[in-house]
């Protein structure tokens, strides 16, 4: 577990953009089945999250199209419900940050970590819109 007073500033750059926080294992898979398209960004304290990862998933958000459900979890903090999204992602690997597509409840687009570590925030936005435009 990390301290809060490190992890609130982090989750608050996702959640000021109207993402909801999962708490629980219930919670998420119930949230992840809603009808739409729902993006999913497991956050993480490491810096491709701070530099690329939370950055690009906001700049996406500019898009006309967007998806209807917006939630994060937090690796390392939020376990019960990062192993459940996590368990949702399959058959991708665990991995923080991650940033996970979902459409009535299927994952139909996902960047792990090895897409974000090393790229701008600029191409992850990109890769997000054009999922986006295709699904959403």
């Amino acid at each position: 577990m990390y301290p809060n007073e490190i992890v609130q500033p982090m989750k608050e750059e996702l959640t000021s953009v109207g993402f909801k926080e999962l708490l629980n294992e219930t919670q998420t898979i119930e949230s992840i089945k809603k009808h739409g398209t729902t993006l999913v960004v497991v956050n993480s304290v490491c810096g491709c999250a701070a530099a690329n990862a939370r950055p690009g998933v906001k700049m996406s958000l500019k898009n006309i199209k967007k998806p209807n459900n917006l939630y994060t979890v937090f690796a390392g903090v939020d376990v019960e419900a990062t192993t459940a999204a996590r368990d949702m992602m399959a058959p991708f690997p665990p991995s923080s940050p991650s940033i996970a597509l979902f459409k009535n409840g299927e994952l139909i687009h996902m960047l792990e970590r090895h897409h974000i570590e090393g790229r701008s925030a600029e191409m992850i936005a990109e890769n997000l819109v054009t999922a986006y435009e295709e699904h959403c």
